[in-house]
């Protein structure tokens, strides 16, 4: 019976331009964070008058929202100038309580429509060992439902690797606190392998982590081979039943 269940849920079936997107638009953030880096264009900084300088040992805890808000205006520059090699035409900030930070569209090459990206980025800390390791990305059913209404749905997590220190500013006590990006890597969630991504019970329907945000094995999937795979890891964390009243409140079962 709860096989004959499963075999009857709803599966979404992306184009075959599918993953020419995805690897085109992973292609085009890599190269616009590497080419910041390169450029010398990756450092924030904070002006202080903490003699001491900022609290290293603390300061993972603000320095993400610095470096994602960096990111964001890192694209938006590309995006304003028409005609970049990049292709990226437009940038919307993400809300309050969408999983993602940020959308991005690009017009690739050899790709009619415009593509857009949903982007969720995270920054981890350099000399902090800890820091990437198993982050929520997103609860189980929103990021289900995302791909039921549109199988070609691209979500991407966008890890930026980062340093913080201080520098004196001047001979008067001021300290400036410099967050510096020194690496980005990029991927589609869909194509996470099956053992860098967990499901967490806590919160909701759940969520997916990543075991390390910034070291992940890539497995191609399609959205179809995606759902089964956490859909999987939903019910061996918590059962059919509870996996089945979702089913019901979002529909996710064929009518007979």
């Amino acid at each position: 019976m709860n096989n004959d269940i499963l075999k009857r849920r709803k599966l979404p079936k992306e184009s075959a331009l599918y993953s020419a997107m995805s690897d085109g638009v992973c292609s085009a953030i890599r190269g616009i964070i590497k080419e910041a880096i390169d450029s010398g264009n990756n450092k924030i900084f904070i002006r202080t008058n903490l003699k001491r300088g900022l609290p290293l040992e603390n300061i993972n805890k603000v320095a993400g929202p610095f470096v994602e808000a960096w990111a964001l205006e890192k694209f938006e520059e590309i995006s304003d100038k028409v005609g970049n090699k990049y292709g990226l035409v437009n940038v919307e900030a993400g809300k309050r309580l969408d999983a993602f930070d940020m959308v991005l569209q690009f017009k690739l090459k050899g790709i009619d429509d415009y593509v857009s990206a949903n982007v969720d980025s995270k920054a981890t800390a350099e000399d902090i060992l800890t820091s990437g390791k198993s982050p929520n990305i997103t609860s189980f059913a929103r990021i289900r439902n995302e791909y039921l209404d549109d199988p070609d749905y691209i979500f991407l997590v966008l890890s930026l690797k980062h340093k913080v220190f201080s520098e004196k500013a001047d001979g008067n006590g001021i300290t400036n606190g410099i967050m510096q990006v020194n690496a980005c890597h990029v991927y589609d969630i869909k194509y996470v392998s099956a053992k860098d991504l967990n499901y967490n019970p806590a919160l909701g329907t759940g969520q997916m982590q990543i075991r390390d945000i910034h070291y992940v094995d890539e497995e191609r999937k399609t959205a179809e081979q995606f759902i089964k795979m956490i859909d999987e890891k939903y019910i061996n964390s918590r059962g059919l039943k509870p996996w089945l009243k979702l089913a019901e409140k979002y529909k996710w079962i064929k009518s007979e």
